[in-house]
């Protein structure tokens, strides 16, 4: 349905997430991926969604000028906040270690902006999860980031793989948005833009 509405547009991704690629193809959405070098460096007196809306608009900046008439240029920034503060990606294993024991037996929260940005229009939207962790052990926490490796994940870590299955008590809002992209968000937005 959605994939026939598209058939004018042209969606390109900005993101070499292999978890929004597959949320885009699971959607049955075309969509191309373009890149750009991207240092994530935002002011420090943003808090929460704040970060991800900056940084998701940040992103669109360098796309802006090559965009044609009919395409959709898609950016997005995930966090993870904790007792007010973002945790982004490790650094190495012994990072990812600090960061999951610092989640432990805690709620913490998932944040992810979206914007869709065309040659005159610009859309922006996000959501925030809240995910609560069991009191993980630092053996259960080593067995997960030697084994998995989870160094390209912001909070060190992915709900879809073991340390979810083991670890995760509750959840309050989008799954998906967890995993990497908050695909009902992205399919209200598209159509609403495709609409208008």
């Amino acid at each position: 349905m959605l994939n026939e509405k598209l058939k004018k547009y042209q969606i390109i991704l900005a993101s070499a997430s292999p978890r929004r690629h597959a949320f885009l193809k699971s959607m049955n959405i075309d969509f191309e991926v373009r890149l750009h070098p991207f240092d994530e460096i935002y002011p420090k007196e943003l808090k929460g969604t704040e970060i991800t809306d900056f940084l998701a608009k940040l992103k669109a900046e360098a796309f802006k000028k090559d965009l044609k008439e009919n395409d959709i240029l898609i950016t997005s920034d995930t966090i993870v906040w904790l007792d007010g503060k973002a945790i982004e990606k490790p650094k190495d294993k012994n990072d990812a270690f600090r960061m999951i024991k610092s989640l432990s037996s805690k709620t913490h929260e998932v944040m992810t902006s979206i914007c869709f940005t065309q040659q005159t229009n610009q859309k922006l939207v996000n959501t925030t999860t809240k995910v609560t962790f069991k009191p993980l052990t630092d053996e259960e926490i080593w067995f997960y980031v030697n084994t998995y490796k989870p160094l390209d994940k912001a909070g060190a870590y992915g709900i879809q793989e073991w340390i979810g299955a083991i670890g995760i008590t509750r959840i309050e809002g989008s799954y998906n948005n967890v995993v990497g992209l908050p695909t009902h968000l992205f399919y209200e937005t598209l159509i609403n833009i495709i609409n208008t």
